[in-house]
C-alpha cells in the first residue's frame, strides 16, 4: 500500500465516523417532535413523514445523478428493497413505541441495535465478531433486562418490545447497507419510505381515520421526515461504505445520548432509576465497544 493509498484509507475511516455520528445527532430530534403531535395517529404520522422522505430524497438523487435516477434506483437492486423492508420495519416499531412508553426507554432499547447487527453481520456478510463484541452484548443483554423489567411494571411491555423490534430492524438495515455497499445504497432509504408510505396510508384509511390531520401535525410530520429521517438517514448511508456493521449501528446511537435530553428541556420527562440504570448498563457498553472498535479499525501502517 502506498503513503497516498494509506493516507485516503485514513480520511476514508474517519469521514466515515464523523458522517454516522451526525445521523445520530439529526435522528435525536425525533422524540421531542412525536410528543408535539395534537391528534394524528401513529399511522397518519408516519404517512406524512413518509412523504417528505420520499421528496427530499428524490430530489437529492435527482441532482446527484441528473438524468439517471431511474439507474441509480435500480443499481440498488433486490439488496437496497430488502434494506428498506428493514428500514420501513424499524419506522413502525420507532414510532409506537415513542407513543406507548417513554422516549428514554425507546432511545435506550435501541441500543440493541448494534449487537443485533454484529450478530447477523457475522452470519451474513463474515465481518468478525471480537471477543469485546461478545462483552458488550452482554452488557447490553443485562441493560435490556432492566429495562423491559420496568416495562411488565408499568405495563408498557409493548412499546418496549416496539423498540426492540425497531432496533433489529435498523440492525437488518445497516447489514444490508454494507452488503450493497459497491454501489450507492441512498435508494434503500427512498424505498422505505415509499413502503412504510404506502402501508401506514392503506392501515389509516382501512381504520376509518383517514389522513386529515392539523396542519401543525403535518408540519411536525415533514420537519422529522425531511430533517431528522432524510438527513440523518443520508449521512447513515454513506457513512455505511466505511464502517463495519456493528460499529455502524454504535456511532448512531448519539440519538441514544441527546434524545432524552431533549425530552427531558421540553416537557420534564425524567428518565425513572430502572431506566437509567439500564441505560447506564447499556451507554457503558457501547462506549467501551466503540472505542475498542475504533483502535481495531484504524488502517495498517504506511508502507513506501
Amino acid at each position: 500500500m502506498t503513503i497516498l493509498a494509506s493516507a485516503v484509507q485514513e480520511v476514508s475511516f474517519i469521514r466515515g465516523r464523523g458522517l454516522v455520528l451526525l445521523s445520530g445527532v439529526l435522528m435525536s430530534i425525533g422524540g421531542p417532535l412525536i410528543r408535539l403531535l395534537d391528534s394524528a395517529s401513529e399511522w397518519q404520522f408516519l404517512t406524512y413523514r413518509a412523504a417528505a422522505l420520499v421528496a427530499v430524497l428524490s430530489i437529492v438523487l435527482a441532482v446527484r445523478y441528473p438524468g439517471r435516477l431511474l439507474a441509480t434506483l435500480q443499481a440498488a437492486g433486490w439488496t437496497g428493497v430488502i434494506a428498506g423492508c428493514f428500514l420501513s420495519s424499524a419506522f413502525v416499531g420507532f414510532v409506537f413505541s415513542i407513543t406507548h412508553t417513554t422516549v428514554a426507554n425507546t432511545l435506550f432499547l435501541l441500543s440493541a441495535a448494534p449487537f443485533a447487527a454484529a450478530v447477523l453481520a457475522w452470519l451474513v456478510l463474515g465481518e468478525r465478531v471480537s471477543r469485546a463484541t461478545w462483552l458488550a452484548m452482554l452488557g447490553a443483554c443485562a441493560g435490556v433486562a432492566v429495562m423491559i423489567g420496568e416495562g411488565l411494571a408499568e405495563g408498557d411491555l409493548f412499546g418496549d418490545l416496539a423498540a426492540l423490534g425497531a432496533a433489529l430492524g435498523f440492525a437488518g438495515f445497516s447489514v444490508a447497507l454494507r452488503r450493497g455497499r459497491e454501489v450507492d445504497m441512498v435508494p434503500a432509504v427512498l424505498f422505505a419510505g415509499v413502503i412504510s408510505g404506502i402501508l401506514s396510508a392503506s392501515v389509516a384509511f382501512a381504520l376509518g381515520t383517514g389522513l386529515v390531520i392539523p396542519l401543525r401535525d403535518v408540519a411536525l410530520s415533514f420537519t422529522y421526515g425531511g430533517v431528522g429521517i432524510a438527513g440523518g438517514l443520508l449521512l447513515f448511508t454513506l457513512g455505511s461504505r466505511y464502517v463495519p456493521a456493528a460499529e455502524l449501528t454504535l456511532l448512531s446511537l448519539t440519538e441514544v445520548i441527546l434524545g432524552p435530553i431533549w425530552v427531558w428541556l421540553a416537557f420534564a420527562e425524567e428518565p425513572s432509576r430502572p431506566t437509567l440504570l439500564g441505560g447506564a448498563i447499556l451507554l457503558a457498553s457501547i462506549t467501551a465497544l466503540t472505542f475498542h472498535g475504533v483502535r481495531r479499525s484504524k488502517p495498517p501502517p504506511m508502507v513506501t
